[in-house]
């Protein structure tokens, strides 16, 4: 069986709890029999979280093969009972570096280097690869930063293509979004 997909993204502000959504959903399918895997897709240029200022971007976590990775994935180990790995936590950085040595390579063979469909293609792949090389049942991916963020574009491009890739039947989008209540408004 080939996976499923749900892709978890956050708009207006970050910080809304877009991890623990996607840890407690991985939770919740595991429990009715699936197996499930997950990852971060952090749209910042950097390569990965281990030279930022945790002031600015939090704490790192530690996978088994020693990558420093996003917060988030701590949260889905436990909640999920899996062993994550450097594959979990894709950044903007990972993709570009990647389609550049490609490039360098002589993979596109001549041709121009583009946002879509060569950066789009990599990130697909990545969400792809999860799933063939864990055979999940289903992949969860969420998607850091907000909508807003024009970092997110190329990101929310390929989620945006993988349901024309794989079928709508096999491709979920949740997003969360803050919903502020005026007492005032009563």
């Amino acid at each position: 069986m080939a996976s499923k997909y749900i892709f978890v993204t956050g708009g207006v502000v970050s910080s809304l709890g877009k991890g623990i959504t996607a840890a407690a959903l991985g939770r919740l399918l595991k429990n009715r029999g699936l197996s499930v895997t997950i990852q971060k897709f952090d749209p910042y240029i950097n390569v990965d979280p281990g030279t930022m200022s945790p002031y600015q971007h939090g704490e790192v976590f530690v996978t088994d093969d020693g990558a420093e990775t996003d917060l988030d994935l701590g949260h889905y180990e436990r909640f999920i009972d899996i062993n994550l790995s450097k594959n979990s936590n894709v950044t903007t950085g990972k993709v570009y570096s990647s389609v550049i040595r490609k490039e360098r390579r002589g993979d596109y063979l001549g041709g121009t280097v583009q946002v879509i469909p060569h950066v789009t293609n990599e990130i697909k792949e990545r969400v792809y690869r999860a799933g063939r090389e864990t055979g999940a049942d289903v992949v969860i991916t969420e998607i850091g930063g907000t909508v807003g963020d024009i970092e997110s574009l190329p990101f929310l491009e390929a989620i945006r293509q993988i349901k024309s890739d794989v079928g709508v039947e096999n491709v979920m989008y949740i997003h969360c979004t803050l919903i502020p209540y005026l007492s005032a408004a009563g």
